[in-house]
């Protein structure tokens, strides 16, 4: 049977419908030393009773302040075929003392069990987006044998889920790596174990708990602990910590890719155009081969992105052709770079969600990218940048010269740490013209709802919504999209 004609008959063939087991009951009670109630097989897995669907097995782990076992109900409501439980229910179950240690050692087991090819992705901007773009990728290359992990899940709890839920058939796991603190980058590695080990770049997120750029490549270089013999590691050239990364990951004897527009740069940019679609036209250089592809994301970030992916996808043996296909298709995220077209009077806005996170190498990225939206005006809705410490008042001040770059005809801000922007908006200096910039100064995402139906949406105009997570712009987002059309 030719290859197509199986992709195209699966899962219809015996073989292939055992692969859609994920795990049986006897299989979790032997990787977790637990008991099972009985016989039962899962098709996935899930620590929110609410994304629970039929067949899944439902996680209930307990924190400081909740404790998913009050939820059981709802999981098997939903169709959970088990549950990991500290205490005996009547519903199939597999019986443990711990559900986090649990599902830590269910972990284990799928990346012991797999023989993926498994990359791990970290960086201070664009990890999230750098690892769709290469799951897409070697997804296509693959006929759908990539897995990855969803959403953000890359802390101490999403990446262990991530990993259990890797089907044994795997050819290509993707998983996301992120960090607060030293030291968490080291323990997430050492359970992905990574052949090949992603930055994407450094910048001054979190640094109010590191407190240097030099400390967060150090932290970020954790990475490089978990690679496997003989592994890969791909380095922003760019990079004014490039040698630091260089250095930490020669120490791990691991080969070294670097990528950007650097002389030295393996996967070298030569030029970047615009094209009509909002995207851009990339020819890159790689080794001895010259390469032509288009980036359907927008902004000068996709264009370092771009590079950065196909190094991981050349690393693991993927396809660059169905990598080049990938990335012409990708569309923005949600929260990181998805966009709507919103009715409003005189036709449509445009309604750009980047709320789930800002720091200020992300900010000054997509105010660049929105300055290069067409428009008849262009707003910028900013929520406050967390986790700066000393470092917040000048990093958020220093925001007043993108948005003058961009030409943003209206800023919104919101949260106590964009005072120190208000400010500096407030001066005549900070206008091209001399004038003081208009802006609102809102203390949270509802008031900046109300500021934004005050200024009133039009036909042509382009809004971009940036902001840390825990600001919840995602609420603006959704109030605003509810008018898409």
């Amino acid at each position: 049977m030719s290859a197509a004609l199986k992709v195209l008959r699966w899962p219809r063939e015996t073989a292939d419908r055992g692969t859609l087991i994920l795990w049986s009951a006897a299989e979790i009670a032997a990787a977790t030393g637990g008991k099972a109630s009985g016989e039962f097989t899962v098709s996935g897995i899930e620590m929110d009773s609410r994304d629970v669907r039929v067949g899944d097995l439902f996680v209930a782990l307990k924190g400081e302040a909740m404790d998913g076992h009050r939820f059981l109900p709802a999981a098997f409501g939903n169709g959970a075929a088990g549950a990991l439980v500290d205490r005996p229910i009547d519903e199939p179950h597999v019986l443990v003392s711990d559900t986090g240690d649990a599902m830590r050692a269910l972990a284990k087991v799928a990346r012991e069990r797999t023989q993926a090819q498994i990359i791990g992705v970290t960086g201070s901007v664009g990890k999230t987006g750098v690892k769709e773009a290469i799951f897409t990728a070697l997804e296509r290359s693959s006929k759908g044998d990539a897995h990855r992990s969803v959403r953000s899940y890359n802390n101490h709890v999403g990446v262990p889920l991530s990993l259990s839920r890797m089907p044994r058939r795997s050819a290509y796991g993707v998983f996301e790596m992120g960090m607060n603190h030293a030291g968490e980058i080291s323990g997430l590695t050492a359970q992905v174990r990574p052949h090949i080990a992603v930055i994407t770049t450094i910048a001054p997120a979190h640094i109010e708990n590191l407190g240097s750029m030099e400390a967060i490549a150090d932290a970020k270089a954790e990475i490089f602990e978990g690679l496997e013999d003989g592994g890969t590691a791909i380095i922003p050239a760019d990079s004014e910590h490039c040698d630091q990364l260089r250095k930490a990951a020669e120490a791990k004897g691991a080969k070294i890719i670097a990528f950007g527009r650097a002389d030295d740069a393996d996967f070298r940019l030569l030029e970047a155009l615009p094209d009509a679609s909002g995207g851009t036209l990339v020819t890159a250089m790689i080794g001895d081969t010259r390469l032509c592809y288009t980036v359907a994301e927008p902004g000068e970030h996709w264009i370092a992105n771009s590079l950065c992916v196909l190094a991981a996808v050349h690393a693991a043996g993927g396809d660059l052709g169905a990598a080049g296909l990938a990335l012409a298709e990708m569309g923005g995220l949600k929260g990181r770079g998805a966009r709507a077209r919103v009715k409003v009077p005189g036709g449509h806005a445009l309604l750009i969600d980047e709320s789930y996170n800002a720091n200020p190498a992300s900010m000054r990225a997509t105010l660049a990218q929105l300055g290069q939206t067409p428009a008849t005006r262009r707003i910028a809705v900013l929520g406050a940048m967390k986790e700066l410490g000393d470092f917040a008042p000048s990093f958020h001040a220093q925001l007043s010269e993108p948005l003058a770059d961009a030409q943003v005809d209206f800023a919104v801000l919101v949260g106590e740490e964009m005072t120190a922007l208000a400010r500096e908006l407030g001066k005549a200096g900070a206008h091209p013209l001399g004038n003081p910039a208009t802006f609102a100064h809102c203390e949270n995402a509802g008031e900046a709802i109300a500021a934004l139906e005050e200024f009133g949406l039009a036909g042509g105009d382009a809004v971009l919504v940036k902001g840390s997570n825990s600001v919840g712009l995602a609420r603006l987002v959704e109030h605003f999209a509810a008018r898409e059309g």
